[in-house]
C-alpha cells in the first residue's frame, strides 16, 4: 500500500501546485475549482491509503527483500461472470426512455430496475455460486 499511497500523494501535490498557477494565468474559476476539487479528492484517497497502509502488515511487494514466492496463495475473491449488470443497464435504459416516451414506461422501467438490482445483490445466495 505504500507505493499506492506515495503515487496518490504525489499526484495531489501536483494538483495543489498547479491550481493557483492556473488561476493566476487564466482567471478561469471553473478550471481552478476542478483542479482544487481534484486535489481534495487525492488528499482524501491518500489519507485513506495511508491509514490502511499502517493497519496491514507489509506485503511482499512493499519489501525490498520480497520474493515472488512470498505472494503465493489465495489473493482474494473474484466473482465469476454475471448477466445482472447487463440486465440492470437495459432496465435503466427503459427508465430513461420512459422519461422521453411516457410515464407508464418509466414506471415499468423502475420496476425492472428494482428486480435487476435485487437479482444482482443476491446472486451469490442461490445457484451454482451460492456461499
Amino acid at each position: 500500500m505504500k507505493a499506492e499511497y506515495w503515487t496518490i500523494i504525489s499526484t495531489g501535490i501536483f494538483f495543489a501546485l498547479v491550481a493557483p498557477i492556473y488561476w493566476v494565468l487564466t482567471k478561469d474559476p471553473t478550471g481552478t475549482t476542478a483542479l482544487a476539487m481534484t486535489f481534495l479528492l487525492t488528499a482524501l484517497l491518500g489519507f485513506y491509503l495511508g491509514v490502511v497502509a499502517k493497519q496491514i502488515p507489509d506485503r511482499p511487494e512493499d519489501r525490498s527483500d520480497g520474493e515472488i514466492a512470498d505472494g503465493a496463495g489465495e489473493q482474494g475473491f473474484f466473482p465469476p461472470y454475471s448477466w445482472w449488470p447487463l440486465c440492470a443497464a437495459a432496465a435503466v435504459g427503459v427508465v430513461v426512455l420512459g422519461v422521453v416516451i411516457g410515464w407508464w414506461l418509466f414506471i415499468i422501467g423502475a420496476g425492472l430496475v428494482g428486480l435487476t438490482v435485487i437479482g444482482w445483490v443476491f446472486e451469490y445466495y442461490r445457484g451454482i455460486h451460492a456461499h
